[in-house]
């Protein structure tokens, strides 16, 4: 299986692990799962600390730098082809940063992971919903 992480969703496996469902801590632990991250969550990560809605032990780069070693995961590329994407993702709202992640997960074949009910209602990518409660 191919995962693509939404930014909570890796933010909450370094961070925050009980909020992840029992399923999506198993795949993530599966070597034979590709996990996935845009730099977009990376941006979105930084984005979040700049705004006093997370608070980290360090600053976001050197955080970011350290989880990325810490828990290793394939880079999903911010290409032309995911730009041009976008267009065709069809979702109930206008956040760019999302709209870009469920491109990047069309693009590259990648199944999405969000507990983001705007996402789920995402059309023509695969979606995998992690809450505790799916468990």
């Amino acid at each position: 299986m191919k995962l693509l992480l939404d930014t909570h969703i890796w933010i909450w496996t370094l961070l925050q692990p009980e909020k992840i469902s029992t399923r999506l801590a198993k795949l993530l632990s599966d070597g034979e799962t590709e996990k996935w991250l845009s730099p977009i969550s990376v941006w979105e990560l930084i984005v979040l600390v700049q705004k006093g809605r997370i608070e980290l032990n360090m600053d976001a780069r050197g955080w970011a730098l350290q989880a990325l070693e810490d828990f290793p995961i394939r880079e999903a590329p911010l290409t032309r082809e995911v730009a041009l994407a976008v267009p065709t993702i069809s979702l109930p709202h206008q956040d760019p940063a999302d709209a870009f992640l469920a491109a990047t997960a069309k693009v590259f074949d990648l199944t999405l992971v969000t507990a983001d009910s705007r996402l789920l209602a995402a059309k023509g990518i695969s979606l995998l919903v992690s809450c505790p409660s799916d468990s």
